[in-house]
């Protein structure tokens, strides 16, 4: 049996879930998300859990019990408490912005970078004063989430040297020693 798979998903107050035509829809104070799920996988709710179960042991079941409950249990966390990313931009002269639903990026090119966010993820930037600015993004999907953080961090990656670019706050960067240091 999956170690993943074989955990019950507990549903905290406030938090229902349906099953329907081989999909999932979790409401929650934060919003509402769906997941079509495998026609093999079984999900039960009874009793204030959610139980995954699957038909055998074949290799292929076995991956997407573990898959699908781990989906289902970030579905029931999104929709009571949320999901928050913060990213950390590092480097002289860059910047971010946020209007609304739009984020502008100053990166060190010659334009800006404007991204707009998708209705169900929040964003926010901040910029004090002798410190790097920081972009917190919110939302109940942790897929959409990360995909975007992603995103985001794709438009200059930290790089070794120095270490400027877009990071998560936390995230520790592998610096390399420059030219200067192999002569001694």
């Amino acid at each position: 049996m999956s170690r993943i798979g074989k955990l019950p998903i507990v549903l905290p107050a406030g938090v229902t879930i349906e099953v329907k035509d081989n999909v999932v829809t979790v409401k929650g104070p934060k919003g509402e998300l769906k997941q079509s799920i495998n026609p093999a996988i079984t999900v039960a709710v009874e009793d204030g859990e959610v139980k995954v179960t699957r038909p055998n042991d074949e290799r292929e079941s076995r991956a997407q019990h573990g898959l699908y409950r781990a989906l289902i249990h970030n579905m029931v966390v999104g929709v009571s408490t949320g999901f928050k990313k913060e990213l950390e931009i590092v480097g002289v002269g860059y910047r971010a912005t946020s209007s609304g639903q739009v984020l502008e990026l100053a990166l060190g090119y010659s334009h800006a970078i404007y991204l707009k966010m998708p209705p169900e993820v929040k964003v926010e930037a901040k910029t004090e004063r002798n410190k790097n600015p920081l972009i917190t993004l919110e939302s109940c999907d942790k897929q959409l989430l990360g995909q975007i953080c992603a995103k985001i961090r794709s438009f200059r990656k930290p790089e070794p040297y120095k270490g400027q670019g877009v990071k998560f706050v936390g995230e520790i960067i592998r610096r390399k020693s420059g030219k200067t240091a192999a002569a001694k």
